[in-house]
Parts: C-alpha cells; structure tokens; sequence
C-alpha cells in the first residue's frame, strides 16, 4: 500500500529529555556520551500545529531511545519507542504517525535518518506532561510506562530565578538555532519496550522547537 502524500505541515512547541548523562550531557555538544552509551526519555509538547486542515495543538509525542557512541557521528545499537497521545482523533494520529515517522519531511526526517534507530513499538496512551512557564520545572509521566521529574538547574552563583541555559548547541536535538536550558532530573524511569531503568541526579534539557514540512526545518 502506497504512503500517502505528506501535506503541508507546521509544529511549534517544547521539547526536553532526560537521560543517563552526566550534566552537562555531551551529546549536545556532538561528543561521545559520559558513559560511552545513553538512554533517556524524551517528550515533545505540541503549542501549536496543523497538518493540513488538521489541528495538533496541546498534543504530546514521547520516546524512549538508547544509542552507542557519538549520536551525532559513529554510533550503533540505536533503539526506540514511541508514545502517541490517546486524545488524538484518527485524523491526528495519521498526522503524528506522518511528521514524526519521518514520511513528512522536515527536521523529524532528518533526525530520524541520522539516528537510524530500530523501532520497538508503538502505543497510543496517555501522556501527562507539565513544564512551567517559567522552566523552573519540567516533567511527563506515562502511566506504568515512563516518567521523568526535572528542576532546572541552579548553582551557588547562579542568580534567583535565573536559567542556565546554551545558544546553538553543537548537537540540539530538535535543530538549529535553538536556546538550551539546563536541568537535573529527580525522577528518571522507564520499563517498556525492553528499556529499564530508575535514576536520578543525571541530566536533562529543554529546548523550544519550530518546524515545518515537507521542506525545510
């Protein structure tokens, strides 16, 4: 059965992950990961975005993903599962099936191209996402599944209320040109799909995303 045409398409929102890092993770930098491997889960939330004459506004995507070397150069043993959001309709969840498999271009082709990651599955669930307005704090949960707890991070010489944060990271995962902003997870567990594992202490990042398709980022 043939892939249907992608349509015209524009996402704007947040992204952050939590991973198995040391902070700062240098993955972001484009370097070989503090272990030498990485794993983590990761949530997109959708402000704003369409496909076509389909609205995508408020939905989440999360992931679990694991890699072996540089992710962003050499690398092998890339796996990962996806988690759809259950309140999207039919229509929806064709769309996020379409930009986020990569069938629509833009940055999820290419990152997913370069990542290369083998696919363990993918579930329709739900996804209970919150990140202040302030980035103060971050977090997903995905019932039985995933979660990750983060809090920005601060120092003893960073000002109150201030945010560590990073322009044009080496290796930004949702793109060029984007701002960094720095956290430690307090919560960081998986145990779906063959990924497990319960942590805290390690990094984290939030990044805003904006992308379209077929073309461009």
């Amino acid at each position: 059965m043939a892939t249907p045409a992608a349509q015209q398409w524009h996402l704007r929102g947040e992204w952050f992950d939590a991973c198995k890092c040391s902070i700062p993770c240098p993955c972001s930098w484009a370097q070989p990961p503090t272990h030498g491997d990485c794993n983590g889960v990761l949530l997109w939330h959708i402000r704003e975005g369409s496909y076509g004459e389909t609205g995508l506004d408020g939905l989440n995507v999360a992931m679990l993903a694991s890699f072996v070397g540089n992710v962003w150069a050499e690398h092998s043993d890339a796996y990962a599962a996806v988690f759809l959001d259950e309140r999207a309709d039919d229509q929806q969840r064709e769309a996020l099936q379409m930009i986020f498999g990569g069938q629509a271009g833009g940055w999820p082709a290419q990152l997913g191209e370069m990542l290369g990651a083998e696919i363990r599955g993918m579930e329709y669930v739900p996804i209970n996402a919150a990140i202040a307005e302030d980035l103060s704090t971050w977090s997903v949960e995905i019932p039985g599944k995933a979660a990750a707890t983060v809090e920005a991070l601060t120092g003893p010489t960073t000002p109150e209320g201030a945010r560590v944060q990073v322009h044009n990271l080496p290796g930004a995962e949702v793109g060029p040109g984007q701002v960094a902003t720095w956290g430690r997870a307090t919560t960081d567990r998986a145990d779906a799909f063959g990924f497990r594992w319960e942590r805290s202490g390690n990094s984290s990042k939030h990044m805003p995303f904006d992308w379209s398709g077929p073309d461009g980022l």
